[in-house]
């Protein structure tokens, strides 16, 4: 991974890193246990994976909007940076 001299986009790519795992680790306790039958219990999961989801939605969505501000031509021939500094 690319460091980032923005400390704000990096915050938001360690939350997605940290999200994701808590994600993939609900899940795969889920399939492991098997669903729990107490109604309370799956409702508090149901909402702390929609809240997860939630959160890895709003880090993705700052990260692809730093990607697409700073994002530099990779073709170098002067009609690759034309269409670039024209779009």
């Amino acid at each position: 991974m690319v460091a980032d001299s923005d400390s704000r986009i990096a915050w938001h790519r360690a939350q997605l890193s940290k999200h994701r795992a808590a994600l993939t680790e609900i899940e795969t306790a889920r399939s492991r246990i098997g669903e729990s039958s107490d109604g309370k219990a799956l409702e508090q999961r149901k909402r702390k994976v929609a809240e997860l989801k939630d959160k890895i939605r709003d880090s993705e969505q700052v990260v692809a909007q730093h990607e697409r501000q700073t994002r530099r031509p990779l073709g170098t021939d002067m009609r690759s940076l034309q269409r670039v500094m024209s779009g």
